[in-house]
């Protein structure tokens, strides 16, 4: 398993791996991402925090990371963090703990760049990824509804989200 940061070259790798999430989610619930912005994910790529994992040379796992989220955690986007959005995994590599893995990594990257907190969020009514979270070690802080819809992508309208965290 190797962490690297994803290129344009990956665009397209990433996408699919979106569009499968996407799938999944309405498979089994009402609740589903909307399609990504293009030029979204690739600034995400130029500022070097688009990331992916290789699993015998194939990107098995996508993620973003930020270093600010204050749409989302309000007055706690003071603490210095790492935040996590859109983790996706290829369906031929599910079942790996992705999730763990991803934070083990964040919390090495976060404690060198001086952070205090790994952080993310999920859909509130999305019961089973909360358990996955704090099988991993994430401590659920409680839900809240952003106010702030024009500082998030389109995904964020309408919905309550979950916050997590681990201390580092």
């Amino acid at each position: 398993m190797i962490f690297q940061q994803s290129t344009h070259d990956d665009l397209n790798t990433i996408f699919k791996l979106y569009d499968a999430a996407i799938a999944h989610q309405k498979a089994v619930s009402n609740m589903h991402w909307l399609p990504f912005d293009r030029e979204l994910v690739t600034q995400e790529i130029q500022e070097g925090r688009q990331w992916k994992i290789l699993v015998d040379d194939q990107v098995a796992c996508a993620f973003v990371v930020a270093y600010q989220d204050a749409a989302i955690w309000g007055d706690k986007d003071r603490e210095s963090s790492v935040y996590l959005h859109r983790i996706v995994t290829d369906p031929a590599f599910r079942g790996r703990n992705f999730v763990g893995a991803i934070l083990e990594w964040a919390k090495w990257h976060g404690k060198t760049l001086g952070k205090k907190f790994v952080r993310l969020d999920t859909w509130a009514e999305n019961l089973k990824l909360k358990e996955i979270y704090e099988r991993n070690g994430f401590q659920f802080l409680g839900v809240v509804t952003p106010t702030d819809l024009a500082a998030l992508p389109s995904h964020y309208s309408g919905i309550r989200l979950s916050l997590f965290e681990v201390a580092l």
